[in-house]
Parts: C-alpha cells; structure tokens; sequence
C-alpha cells in the first residue's frame, strides 16, 4: 500500500513539472527551441532576398526552347498552308521568335550570386 502510494505521489510530482521532467533540462530545451526558431527565421530572410541561382537561367533556357519549337511549328504551317493571312502569321512568329531568341541568348545576369 505504501509503495503504491509513494509511486503516485512520484507520478503525480512528475506531472506537475511541465514537460514532466527536469526543469533546467526543460529550460534548456525551450532556450535551444527558441534559438533555432530565431536562426531558422533569419536563414528564411535572407533567403528571400537573395537571388536564386539558376533560376533566371532556367527560365532562359526554357523559353529559348519554347521560341525553338514555336518556330518549327511556324515552318511545318509555311510548307503546309496555302493560305495567305496564315503564312504571313507564320513569317511574322518565325521572324519574332528568332528576335527573342537572339535577346534571350544575349541576356547575362544582372546581379551576380557571388556563387
């Protein structure tokens, strides 16, 4: 009976504590908790506002690629179509897109990453 009592008594003693254990330890792992949270949010900023690396590059070589196909499709409708208003439409995309093409193959980063 004792014994039962005394480990209620631990039990119920542990239970009062928040987090049920040690309070320095506990102390301890909420001050870390908070540090990390911190270091986390300023990892995040400054991610933000740092320019992703390769991500303008993708976009670049993305876009060439579509300007690339846009063009093929163009030729395939000038040696197919008899239509006037369509092969002046597919001259027009051709001599567009190869422009675009041109700048796009021109283009060099603005900011560089230091990376």
């Amino acid at each position: 009976m004792r014994r039962g009592l005394t480990v209620l008594m631990l039990a119920i003693g542990l239970a009062a504590c928040e987090g049920g254990g040690d309070p320095v330890e506990q102390a301890l792992r909420d001050a870390s908790a908070e540090r990390q949270a911190a270091a986390t949010r300023t990892t995040a900023e400054i991610e933000a506002t740092r320019p992703v690396r390769g991500t303008d590059q993708a976009y670049v070589e993305a876009a060439i690629e579509e300007h690339r196909d846009a063009i093929a499709n163009a030729e395939a409708s000038l040696k197919a179509s008899s239509d006037p208003a369509l092969r002046q439409l597919a001259e027009r995309t051709i001599e567009t897109r190869r422009a675009e093409i041109a700048a796009l193959q021109a283009w060099k980063p603005a900011v560089p990453t230091g990376e």
